[in-house]
This record gives structure tokens, sequence and C-alpha cells, in this order.
């Protein structure tokens, strides 16, 4: 059984045959988006290359949506899959006063961390509708 076979993984917020992009709802990490994989595979390396800079494409179009819109001081791309051993990729936006920087997000916190707003989901849609336009036609 497959958490991401079996759940969208968040709110999905684009999707096409290959793989899908969704907002994690985390408080403390507003902006917090997966791109998943749409079938079961383990390891990237077992994608065929078009699928592999597919996918990617996915990833930095997602980057730079969250970059235009929330201004990060960084974005953490990880593709752990320890837990879930499923392609998928987090994008994370972090800000110098998260509650975890400059360590990732699941190392134990350094300070209580000031919270910020996320873009509202249709804004997200959109940055990410014009960004991906082009390439999934």
């Amino acid at each position: 059984m497959c958490e991401l076979c079996d759940t969208p993984g968040g709110e999905v917020l684009w999707q096409n045959a290959l793989c899908r992009v969704v907002r994690v709802h985390d408080a403390n990490y507003p902006g917090f988006c997966r791109v998943i994989l749409n079938r079961h595979v383990k390891e990237l390396s077992d994608l065929p290359p078009a699928e592999r800079q597919q996918l990617m494409q996915v990833v930095f179009a997602v980057e730079q949506a969250l970059t235009r819109l929330m201004r990060p001081d960084k974005i953490n791309l990880a593709s752990l899959g320890n837990a879930v051993p499923h392609v998928h990729w987090h994008i994370i936006p972090r800000f110098a006063d998260d509650a975890h920087f400059p360590q990732p997000i699941w190392a134990a916190p350094v300070r209580a961390g000031s919270r910020r707003m996320a873009p509202d989901s249709g804004t997200l849609r959109i940055a990410l509708d014009e960004l991906l336009q082009t390439s999934y036609d």
C-alpha cells in the first residue's frame, strides 16, 4: 500500500498524465508543495530520461511560482522517499526567521518561527498554469 498511490497527497493545484502538483497545508511552512509522479515508481533513475526531464520542468516551475509569489530567502528542493518510496519532490519556501532555518524543516526547531501567509490556491494555480502551459499544451 502506497500513500501517494492511494491519496492525492495534498490539495491538487495542477496535473497532467505524468504528475501532479499538490499543496501541503502546513501552517509553519506556507507555500509548501509537492510534485508527485502519478504512477508508482520508487527511484527517479527508474524513469525514462524524457519523463525525468518533464518531471523536473514541473519541479522548477513550482519553484519559480513560489519565488515570484512569496519572495522567500531560499527554496528547498528535496526528494527523499525513505518513508514513502514513491517518486515525489518537496518544494518548500524558506525564510531566515522560520522555525528551522538554516536547517531542514525535518530537523529540530531552533526558534519559535514567524508566521506568513501563503498565496491562495487560485493564485498559485494561475502561476503554475502560466509557467507550464508552454511545456504541456
